[in-house]
């Protein structure tokens, strides 16, 4: 059992997949938009480097307790190399690849998994990073960030399943937030530790989602002063 419940078919009620599925849809439209938008041509390989290295990452479990198992989940460590958006991106379609191909979380359900792991859990994930990222608290902010982005998403699984009519008496809630927190000092650390080595084998590759706006800016600013450059010559 996985601490971190990526939630399969038949757990949740049909109104609660289904609703959750049509909030899904379009927040995923909104969001390849806003990626688009956001990411420079200069970080594609690397929005794809980092999708296949969280991927990884994801198949490797660790035990917390009680014959359970957590794996790092990586939205807060994404979104502070590629910005939130793209993030959000990246781990849905981590999700939908593991629903289709591994079987990991159910396909109906696939609407609940993506707005708890990828929407509220790289968004909570990402704010307390983003807050500090600048200061000396940069470390303590990445790792509330991945804290943080465990627990959302933990507990916004957890309040589906009840919603769903699914009976969990209080020493097994209990026993459940437990294990949430236990995954997520451990996502915080990894997470953390992962970014501080990247930040130290290429300074500058880690940016908050302004960063990456002035990167995109700055792109098109030499994009058109190249063009107009062009035009000129050929004016020439």
């Amino acid at each position: 059992m996985k601490a971190v419940m990526h939630i399969p078919d038949n757990f949740l009620s049909p109104p609660v997949w289904a609703s959750l599925d049509a909030v899904a849809i379009p927040s995923i439209a909104y969001i390849s938009r806003q990626a688009q938008k956001t990411t420079t041509d200069n970080r594609v390989p690397l929005l794809g480097v980092m999708g296949a290295f969280v991927f990884a990452a994801q198949m490797i479990n660790f035990p917390v307790g009680m014959g359970t198992s957590g794996h790092l989940v990586g939205g807060t460590l994404l979104a502070c190399v590629l910005g939130p958006w793209a993030a959000a991106l990246v781990v849905t379609a981590i999700l939908i690849v593991q629903a289709l191909i591994f079987q990991d979380g159910g396909v109906l359900a696939l609407g609940a998994n993506v707005l708890n792991m990828a929407l509220m859990g790289v968004l909570c994930g990402y704010l307390p990073a983003r807050a500090l990222f600048r200061s000396k608290w940069r470390s303590y902010g990445v790792f509330l960030g991945g804290m943080c982005s465990v627990l959302v998403s933990g507990i916004l699984a957890l309040t589906e399943l009840t919603l769903s009519g699914i009976r969990m008496p209080a020493t097994l809630l209990e026993a459940s937030l437990g294990l949430f927190t236990i995954n997520a000092v451990l996502e915080g650390a990894i997470t953390a530790s992962v970014l501080r080595a990247i930040s130290r084998l290429n300074p500058g590759v880690a940016e908050t989602g302004d960063s990456v706006e002035k990167l995109r800016r700055a792109s098109g600013r030499r994009s058109f002063s190249a063009r107009a450059t062009s035009f000129a010559r050929r004016d020439e």
